[in-house]
């Protein structure tokens, strides 16, 4: 059973959702124009810190905004645009747009063929398998809809296209690149992620944790090479960090208490180059998972002394000890309560209470919006799903129906006019709500 973490509250006695006169303009423009340009960005994904064409895209569609300032290249390619609208609250809106280093088997008419070499030197297949495609494209509409709205709000919008979050690098590339001093700092921070196991039209969002830490751990096992008939003439790294995969597990089955959530992957092994060959080095590449920053400075240390225990067990020297480096990493994101609790409450009379789901932290995934609204940025903060699959798909998949394709699977797939649709009128929403005249 899946710990119920925050639910969002909604009062019973909501009314049902009134459609905001401005929505039929969403739709309208999803067909004449963001339907078409979702289009293309998922035909045209790009790796992390190398959406050059995507950034471009982005720069155009949000330079032809009336009355937006775009300026490029900030934190590697993020785009930053700039509304201004009187005077009134600064919010900044973000939309990822990186895609992964996966061939696309989705069947979709308008699968990614595109291929590239990362930022690691490695040429891969590229796919949105994430749904960033969704998060840019509702962000033109978004910002379309607010500027054909002025006068409904006053203020400050500051709309970033972020690069690299599946490398959890982006964001905080671009603060380092002075997000918050070379443009308007934000009183508030909006952010949205399509879900494929949420159902279109819905929206959800905690009062509390949103997403997990997430830490990148490279650990480098040294050996010592040797005939694979010979073990005793060497030290066999394949063996030591085989031991090592199952030690890390006892730091959360062991050390951590049955109701404490941690997580801890090995999700890549590599040694040897053959059949009777000891070699001299393994190579792991693991991922850790926590929910706030004590827990996980305990898994990250723990990892660290656990490996060193290894090599010691093995006889290591002290010049050949295990190495362990923490290459990527982002906070927990955490949504500000007093905030969630408004903003849930725009979403229900938006889209009608039946729309708005308790949220539930069902895995452990990460986002680096995390740096846009840590504690001493003093930037209040809403992040929010939004359902990608219809409600038919999903029924069949718990009647046990074909299975609903995860993030970041080959597979992946959403439905992007109502996920695009709903996502613009919600940021929307949430905008006019917070920049509306009973804001000033």
């Amino acid at each position: 059973m899946r710990r119920l973490l925050a639910a969002t509250c909604l009062i019973a006695a909501t009314p049902a959702a009134a459609e905001p006169d401005w929505a039929p303009a969403v739709r309208a423009d999803y067909t004449a124009s963001l339907g078409s340009m979702w289009d293309w960005f998922h035909r045209n994904p790009e790796l992390s810190f190398r959406e050059t064409r995507t950034a471009a895209r982005m720069a155009t569609e949000l330079r032809a905004v009336p009355g937006m300032t775009v300026t490029e290249g900030v934190g590697g390619t993020g785009v930053v645009g700039v509304l201004k609208n009187g005077a009134g609250p600064t919010i900044l809106l973000r939309a990822d747009m990186d895609g992964l280093p996966v061939e696309e088997k989705s069947g979709l008419p308008n699968a990614s063929k595109a291929r590239q070499v990362g930022v690691d030197g490695v040429e891969s297949p590229v796919m949105h398998a994430c749904g960033h495609d969704t998060h840019i494209t509702a962000m033109v509409g978004t910002a379309r809809r607010l500027a054909a709205l002025r006068d409904r709000w006053h203020g400050t919008i500051v709309f970033v296209v972020q690069p690299a979050e599946e490398r959890v690098g982006g964001a905080a590339a671009m603060m380092k690149d002075g997000l918050y001093t070379r443009f308007p700092k934000p009183d508030y921070a909006l952010a949205f992620h399509v879900g494929a196991g949420l159902a279109s039209g819905k929206i959800s969002a905690s009062e509390g944790i949103q997403y997990s830490s997430a830490d990148s751990v490279d650990i480098t096992v040294p050996g010592i090479g040797a005939h694979g008939a010979s073990p005793h003439a060497g030290k066999d790294p394949v063996y030591m960090a085989s031991q090592l995969v199952i030690a890390l597990q006892g730091l959360i089955s062991r050390e951590r208490a049955p109701l404490d959530p941690g997580v801890i992957t090995v999700g890549a092994f590599h040694a040897g180059t053959k059949h009777n060959i000891i070699g001299d080095e393994a190579k792991l590449q693991v991922t850790v998972r926590a929910n706030d920053e004590a827990t996980r400075k305990e898994l990250l240390d723990g990892i660290r002394r656990v490996a060193a225990g290894i090599g010691t067990l093995n006889g290591m020297p002290a010049n050949r000890m295990p190495i362990v480096k923490v290459s990527e990493g982002t906070p927990t994101t955490i949504n500000d309560a007093a905030l969630a609790r408004r903003l849930n409450a725009v979403m229900a009379t938006t889209l009608g209470a039946t729309n708005v789901e308790p949220f539930e932290q069902g895995g452990m995934g990460a986002e680096d919006f995390a740096y846009l609204i840590e504690p001493n940025t003093k930037v209040r903060g809403y992040y929010f799903a939004v359902g990608g699959t219809p409600a038919a798909d999903i029924a069949a998949a718990r009647a046990g129906g074909p299975p609903i394709p995860s993030h970041h699977s080959p597979l992946f797939r959403i439905t992007p006019e109502p996920a695009i649709v709903t996502g613009t009128i919600a940021m929307t929403a949430a905008v006019l709500d917070l920049m509306g005249p009973s804001a000033r």
